[in-house]
């Protein structure tokens, strides 16, 4: 199977990878062109864990104006340069992430960030919901478990899908963008007000 330029180009265009890496993931796809996307994704994705031990203290301050005036976020995403913090990809990352903030509500950045005493409250809804179906006792655990799960999956920032394409998570977004850098980003923190809403 030959792969020509044009071949590595299209993928470079698709993808922000290193014509030898393009190269590279046709050669093991015999030049399938999505299938070369899927293992760059991969290797990309396998790059960024590694990088998840790196400090990142640069980074910028994403922001979104939504619903005429009625809903404001700020978002602070990190990286590990400077240079990387200006970069288009980088940059598009933190509106992406404002306007999903403000779109999708969550309340925290990760489940770990969830205060517990919220989690021991949605647990105790959750059991009497059970009870009060009738469920017997030696499943009501694990399907309070799994509402548990579904409730971080819907409140907290990274494991909900992506508002502009609901078939990745936002972390899973972060990871591309993270491949296609090469640095380690995170969401420091972020902010979401409401007018009428209490702080």
């Amino acid at each position: 199977m030959t792969i020509t330029a044009q071949d590595v180009k299209a993928l470079r265009d698709r993808t922000g990878a290193g014509m030898m890496e393009c190269k590279k993931a046709l050669q093991e796809t015999n030049g399938d062109m999505e299938a070369a996307i899927d293992f760059l994704r991969a290797k990309g994705a396998a790059k960024a864990a590694k990088r998840a031990a790196k400090a990142a203290n640069e980074g910028t301050i994403g922001s979104y104006i939504h619903f005429g005036g009625k809903i404001g976020v700020m978002v602070v995403l990190n990286c590990e340069t400077d240079f990387v913090a200006k970069t288009d990809d980088f940059v598009g990352l933190a509106k992406d992430l404002a306007m999903h903030i403000a779109a999708a509500n969550p309340l925290s950045v990760s489940p770990d960030d969830i205060d517990p005493a919220a989690i021991d409250r949605e647990r105790a809804i959750f059991l009497e919901q059970v009870k009060n179906e009738g469920k017997p006792e030696h499943i009501a655990d694990k399907i309070v478990e799994g509402k548990l799960r579904k409730y971080f999956e819907e409140n907290s920032l990274l494991l909900q899908p992506f508002v502009k394409d609901p078939q990745k998570t936002v972390e899973q977004l972060i990871t591309e963008v993270s491949a296609k850098t090469g640095e380690k980003i995170e969401v420091a923190r972020f902010a979401r007000l409401q007018v009428g809403a209490e702080s």
